[in-house]
């Protein structure tokens, strides 16, 4: 049988005792099975956080219906290539061919490259090929633009050293650019091919001296991202590495690319004999830094002005 205790000050009393014998108080007998259980609050519902308020979808996900009615909040499509956290493997490469270039690439598999539409040469049979807008008909439209085609082509590895090589569409160089840390100005028709977590799109020359007489046009391309892109050089290709502040002068069509941290002008050239009888014509182009510019030593439009006296002319009858 269990002792009594004291309600008032808790003296232990032997079995069956009404009173305690140190202050006098009845006692009271405790529940035997009672066990005490501290109960805490329930914990707080954490505040969705940004990626579950907007779930970042791949492509096939994003496409399924049942998916999207699951959630209050839109889903965001997000190229997978793009998404947080995907892994972009080196891609393993080598350009040949001297002055008739072209690009060798290893895939493995779940690898992949896209191109302008009918930039391939020759590949093996472990890749397969998908052509589509890639990214809508609005940028496919932004890209028609800027020189290149409305539908790109993606090619897919399937299994683990598989090449695929794309050649320049004529004589001159291939650069290859890692465009992760800044993004790349280039000229128009300059686009080879790329890895897909790379972003082709036009790019608007805001500068109306530069757009009119800067050699390259108001519309030039753009290549942002992560990864490896490949250009068409005209001709051999110069790379140097501007510092901030410092300009260089170069004649008009020979910029090939220049990161988007350089200032890209055209500039009149000074002199009244210099502009008649210089041969450079009435503007230069100025490029100021910082960041790295691509020269081009043969300009295609100057090479085909200095064909036309050979080209062969229809006799007169």
């Amino acid at each position: 049988m269990a002792n009594n205790f004291c309600a008032g000050c808790g003296t232990s009393m032997s079995p069956g005792a009404k009173f305690c014998p140190t202050c006098g108080k009845a006692t009271v007998t405790p529940q035997a099975a009672t066990s005490f259980v501290a109960v805490h609050p329930p914990a707080p519902v954490a505040a969705p956080t940004t990626a579950e308020a907007q779930p970042v979808l791949s492509d096939a996900q994003f496409r399924q219906p049942s998916v999207q009615a699951a959630s209050s909040v839109p889903p965001v499509y997000v190229p997978v290539a793009q998404q947080p956290g995907y892994n972009l493997n080196a891609l393993e490469y080598k350009i040949f061919g001297e002055n008739l270039p072209a690009v060798s690439m290893k895939l493995n598999a779940g690898e992949s490259i896209f191109t302008q539409s009918g930039g391939l040469s020759w590949m093996d049979s472990g890749i397969t090929m998908a052509t589509n807008m890639q990214g809508g008909l609005l940028k496919g439209l932004g890209r028609m633009v800027s020189g290149e085609s409305l539908f790109m082509a993606t090619f897919t590895s399937n299994a683990s050293n598989q090449e695929i090589v794309v050649a320049s569409t004529y004589p001159g160089s291939i650069a290859d650019i890692d465009v992760t840390a800044v993004a790349i100005i280039a000229q128009k028709t300059a686009f080879l091919c790329a890895q897909p977590s790379v972003t082709l799109s036009a790019y608007i020359n805001k500068s109306f001296k530069a757009g009119l007489f800067g050699g390259e046009g108001f519309v030039m391309q753009r290549l942002s991202g992560q990864g490896k892109v490949f250009l068409e050089i005209d001709g051999s290709c110069v790379k140097r590495t501007l510092s901030p502040g410092e300009r260089i002068i170069v004649d008009t069509g020979s910029v090939a690319a220049f990161e988007e941290t350089v200032t890209y002008q055209a500039e009149m050239v000074k002199g009244f004999k210099n502009v008649l009888f210089g041969g450079e014509g009435l503007f230069l182009t100025t490029l100021t830094g910082p960041g790295k510019i691509w020269l081009q030593t043969m300009p295609i439009p100057g090479f085909a002005k200095k064909l036309i006296p050979y080209l062969p002319r229809p006799s007169a009858k």
